[in-house]
């Protein structure tokens, strides 16, 4: 029952069409199921690592894919076939999650250590994509402006 109009946003904008795709499997990622838990972590200005919790999947039962900016993790645990449980309460269902990165961000490795996978990522921008000053130059050719001193200014 919950679901958002976009539609006013994308009538006066021109191509954000991966905005609206973003929005879209935002709200559909909402009724998404939780399993398994994961943390995303900063780990300085441009690292980043998502931690999952995979307790019970060795390293042969997981997928890690990237495929245009999604991020897609999947689990398919191999059971014995002669195992009989009195009570199994660790999960082992078959899982996906997907994540979608940001424009740039590159997988950097995976780790799997005592249950947890973890995936670190990293932001690498192109330097033309980098902010950077621009000089202003003056009208006789100099790159710095002389400032107007606040006594001649008042008197002219």
């Amino acid at each position: 029952m919950r679901t958002f109009d976009f539609s006013p946003l994308f009538r006066s904008s021109v191509g954000f069409d991966q905005l609206q795709s973003l929005l879209d499997s935002a709200t559909r990622e909402a009724n998404a199921p939780s399993y398994p838990p994961y943390n995303i972590e900063r780990l300085g200005e441009n690292d980043y690592r998502i931690s999952m919790a995979v307790a019970g999947f060795a390293d042969s039962d997981l997928s890690i894919e990237v495929n245009q900016n999604v991020l897609t993790i999947s689990g398919k645990r191999t059971e014995a076939a002669n195992t009989t449980y009195l009570h199994q309460g660790i999960a082992g269902r078959s899982f996906e999650r997907r994540f979608q990165l940001a424009n740039h961000v590159e997988v950097k490795g995976a780790e799997l250590v005592n249950g947890l996978l973890h995936v670190d990522l990293e932001r690498k921008v192109p330097e033309q994509l980098k902010p950077r000053q621009i000089a202003i130059n003056t009208a006789n050719g100099a790159t710095k402006s002389k400032a107007i001193e606040g006594t001649l200014a008042a008197a002219e």
